[in-house]
Parts: C-alpha cells; structure tokens; sequence
C-alpha cells in the first residue's frame, strides 16, 4: 500500500485491536498465518504480543470469577442490531441510541478488551484512553474509551470470526473475509461463532444490568439469519448510502486503517480496492437475500442520506415502527447529541468516469435496489 510508507505508519504500535485478544486467540492467530510477521512491523507485534501476555492471568481471573454466572445470564431483551457496510452511518446512528438510558452497548473499552472489562477497568482502561486518537482519522468523529463500539472487536479478540482480523494480517484477508457472510464455512466453526457471539452478549448484559443492547456490527449483515437462530425477536436496522459515495468514503478508510492495524506488509491499493468491492456485493445481496425472514415489525431500512437531513424524524419512525419505548424521554438528550454534530463536515467526491464504471459493474444491482 503506497501511503503506508509516506505516512509513517509503521511507527504506530497502539491504535490497533490486536493488544485486546485473548493469549489463546493470539496464538490461533499467528498460526494460522504461520507466525507470518513482516520485519518492519516487529515493534507493533512485540507490543501486542507483550500485552496479550499480560492479561493473561487477568484474563484467567475473570473468567473463573464470573463464567459460571455469565452463562447463567439470559439476553431476554432481544438485542437492537445496526447492521449495514461501514462507511454507512452506523456509528452515527450507533452513538444517538447510546443517548437513551434504556439502552446497553459495548463502550470502546469494553469492545477492545472484552476478556477483563468485569473485574479490571481500573486498570486497563487507562490503557485503551491512551491508544486510540481523539478523533477517528478517516472521519474527526470522536472517539473515548466510554464511547458505543462496535461488538465485532470483541468478537475477534476471541475468535478468528472477525472481518478485522483481515487488516492486521493482510496478506490472509480473504480467508477472515470469509467468515461475514460465513458461506462455505464448516458447520462447526458456525456453531463456535455462536457460542462467542451469545457469550460475549451475555457477558455485557450482566454487565449493563439486563438493558435491552443496542449492538453495531457492519459484519452482522452478512449473517441475519445466524442472528435469528439466536435472536428469533431480534430487531434490525438497516442503513444503506449512495454506493458511489461509499466508494470513495470505503477506500479512504481502508487506505487510512489498514496501515495502523497489520502486522503484515499490506496489500496494493488495487487489491484491497478488488476485496472491498467483492465483500460488499456478497454481503449486500446476503443481506437481500436473508431479510425476507425477519418480521416486518422488526426491520427499519433507512438512507443514510435521508436520516442526515431530518435525525430526530428518522429516530422516532425508528422507534414507532420497532415497538421501542422511551423516545419521548430520550428526545432532549437525541437532541443535543445531534446538535453537538453539526459542526462535522463531511467529504465532497467528484465522480470520475473509471469509478462510475466500476461502481456500476459491480454494484449496479445495489444501484437499482435502493434507487440511486
């Protein structure tokens, strides 16, 4: 990747999920990818194997501490699933739910280290406080260690069922790509991904004291019936943006993110471009496909662009059409969290003629669907 060099991006070692895996997991990880670690990135793997190692006894304590009575926890909220590609506005939409005290979620503390969150915050948070930016660098939307996360670093920190697990080992990106949609995936590695998946919510359901869970996940939309099994209740929301938009937005992030994450030299610009295209689509018409078996009560599909010019509108259509109690006392503080966002500005792209064509070879059936 060409920018990677240009922006010194080797010299990061914190801004990454990896320090927040389990030991285990860790070390699944590198064999997996045959402990496979370019040189340049060794002061970024020492600190992240340094880490893991850690909080391993850390680890160990909670879980021997708490596991019996996490299994115990029953989610008899069926979770609120935000569900759509990156770059959609999910965490927009992610961060105005978190307003609503009736609400649980995953803070970026929780989502990044999800083996020790229950017994030593005090300890590791700081940690989590000093390594992200204060602003996320494809998009100065603020980040805090108390902030809405997104659940999928959770997951990955526990499993290799993570799209993220992608971008610290670039050179294996396919195959974690493999496990959104989970399409020709074993049935058993399926089931392990249940598993995690219902033990990591029941674990912040204890930890958020039984709250219905507001839960962000991009990865989710590849795996909307996956989610029934589990969640037959479940509500979703859909968001979806100008594909030719989220074009631009998706390679800006990817050619800013990728470079902070691996720990393997990254790929070409025209090979993540071809991998970020393919994923859309599969997980996309995944999506279409799946959706028929939600019940229309439970679905809102929304367009982003649509949801920036009237919030609030789009927020209480939101909450009517999902049966979701509490709009009216969460409205003051919707309000001024969304106030507090107007000062964003948000990139301007001129459609050249080769993304035009790109976009509508490869995405012309998302085109049609939603109208753009």
């Amino acid at each position: 990747m060409d920018s990677d060099q240009a922006n010194g991006n080797v010299l990061f070692v914190k801004n990454t999920p990896l320090p927040g895996c389990i030991f285990p997991n860790f070390l699944d990880r590198l064999m997996q990818n045959k402990f496979h670690v370019s040189p340049r990135y060794l002061p970024r793997f020492i600190y992240y194997f340094t880490l893991s190692t850690i909080m391993a006894p850390f680890y160990i304590k909670e879980r021997l501490q708490f596991d019996a009575h996490i299994r115990e926890t029953k989610v008899s909220k069926h979770p609120l699933f935000i569900i759509g590609h990156w770059r959609s506005g999910t965490t927009y939409l992610h961060n105005v739910f978190s307003q609503d005290k009736n609400l649980g979620y995953f803070t970026t503390f929780q989502a990044y280290l999800p083996s020790v969150f229950l017994t030593s915050e005090a300890l590791f948070k700081p940690l989590v406080s000093s390594s992200i930016p204060k602003k996320r660098p494809m998009d100065n939307v603020e980040m805090n260690a108390d902030y809405p996360q997104e659940d999928q670093y959770a997951i990955g920190a526990f499993s290799p069922y993570s799209y993220y697990n992608g971008w610290c080992f670039p050179q294996n990106m396919e195959f974690y790509n493999n496990y959104v949609c989970m399409d020709n995936v074993p049935q058993d590695e399926i089931e392990k991904w249940k598993q995690t998946y219902l033990y990591l919510l029941k674990k912040i359901t204890l930890q958020q004291h039984g709250k219905q869970l507001v839960l962000k996940n991009q990865d989710n939309t590849g795996k909307v019936k996956l989610l029934l099994d589990l969640f037959p209740d479940a509500k979703f929301i859909f968001l979806y943006r100008n594909p030719y938009t989220l074009y631009y937005s998706m390679m800006k992030f990817m050619r800013i993110a990728i470079p902070r994450y691996c720990i393997q030299t990254p790929p070409t610009v025209h090979d993540f471009e071809r991998s970020m295209m393919s994923l859309y689509t599969k997980m996309t018409k995944k999506y279409l496909t799946e959706r028929t078996q939600i019940p229309p009560e439970n679905l809102v599909e929304i367009r982003y662009e649509d949801y920036l010019k009237d919030p609030l509108r789009q927020l209480k259509a939101i909450y009517t059409t999902l049966r979701l109690h509490g709009y009216t006392n969460a409205k003051p503080a919707f309000s001024a969290y969304i106030a507090s966002q107007n000062k964003i500005t948000y990139d301007q792209y001129t459609l050249s003629e080769t993304v035009k064509t790109k976009v509508e070879k490869e995405w012309g059936f998302a085109l049609k669907e939603f109208g753009y």
